[in-house]
């Protein structure tokens, strides 16, 4: 029985299970972009967003989809497309089905590299990780 109005002491936790804890909740974390000279990057969640206007073949339904505006994307979309040199997305204003906007193909191939180097990436510091800490 606890005195009246002292707060209830904390469960005590040893050393060994304390350091246990630690050491399951360890991982390792990369995030990976890829930097022109001028400082436009395209990480992760870029690379989603160039994903989704694919995917949903308009370029105002993806700013949605991540909580952008359309006026910010389009301005990334235009600073992306200086520095790395080609158009990355093909837009086309007609009517009917020919209307919205997709991926070109340096855009896909570019985005396709990057995936496969993040994903290189996070094998090699899996490795080390492992090898580090001596998680096997």
């Amino acid at each position: 029985m606890r005195a009246a109005g002292r707060p209830p002491q904390p469960r005590r936790v040893t050393p060994a299970a304390r350091g246990a804890r630690k050491r399951q909740a360890v991982i390792p974390k990369l995030r990976v972009w890829l930097l022109f000279l001028d400082g436009v990057k395209i990480g992760a969640g870029r690379a989603e967003l160039l994903e989704a206007i694919e995917e949903l073949g308009s370029i105002k339904a993806a700013a949605e989809q991540f909580g952008m505006s359309y006026r910010y994307v389009w301005g990334y979309l235009r600073e992306l497309e200086e520095a790395a040199g080609f158009p990355f997305v093909e837009r086309h204003r007609g009517g009917g089905e020919a209307r919205g906007a997709k991926l070109t193909r340096e855009g896909k191939a570019l985005l396709a590299r990057y995936w496969e180097f993040n994903r290189r990436l996070a094998n090699a510091a899996e490795r080390e990780f492992r090898q580090v800490f001596r998680q096997r």
